[in-house]
């Protein structure tokens, strides 16, 4: 249940917890997406240390952890969603990996349903988390032999091309109009459509 505690009274509160946060992991942008909404970007090395103090202070559920593919920058930017019951707070902790060697570590330990948030970033951008030793099991992508399908170099015509024939379809416009129209009616035993 969301307190109803007053706007100044919840700003007054954050900007305190900016500024612990600012003191304790040097480095940290805040950005203000809305009123109660925020995001903190945090170099990769103090993420983890965030995440864990963040939890500790009441911002203890998870909503999910995903994945931005910034291909020009070479950069993957990991976002956790966290939300805080008391205050109806949400921060989006930010971080940047290496695009090519997408590598961080698991929150599965602070966090258990973070493996399957895990789980999913990997098969769709082919990031790997350290520690999560399902992370490699399809999620939904079972027999998946390509890129990771949410990666900006992925070509999905190429790949439908490659895995699936080419059709061709010959309409009947002239049929297809009685069906609409409803001219053809087909038989209640499962006969033959007539016309």
């Amino acid at each position: 249940m969301m307190n109803s505690m007053n706007n100044g009274n919840v700003d007054h509160n954050v900007e305190k917890v900016f500024d612990e946060l600012k003191s304790m992991f040097g480095g940290c942008e805040v950005v203000q997406i809305d009123e109660r909404q925020y995001k903190l970007i945090v170099p990769s090395d103090k993420t983890l240390g965030m995440l864990t103090y963040l939890k500790s202070i009441g911002y203890s559920h998870l909503s999910i952890i995903t994945c931005v593919d910034w291909i020009e920058e070479k950069k993957f930017e990991l976002v956790y969603i966290l939300f805080n019951w008391s205050n109806g707070v949400t921060f989006l902790v930010s971080t940047f990996i290496d695009r090519d060697k997408p590598i961080f570590y698991t929150v599965k330990d602070m966090w258990p349903t973070a493996e399957y948030y895990e789980r999913d970033v990997h098969e769709f951008f082919g990031v790997e988390f350290e520690g999560n030793e399902n992370c490699k099991k399809p999620l939904m992508l079972e027999l998946w032999n390509d890129l990771p399908p949410l990666r900006k170099d992925f070509d999905p015509l190429k790949y439908s091309k490659e895995h699936f024939p080419d059709r061709s379809y010959d309409k009947d416009p002239m049929h297809e109009a009685r069906i609409i129209r409803g001219d053809i009616e087909g038989d209640i035993e499962g006969g033959e459509i007539d016309g």
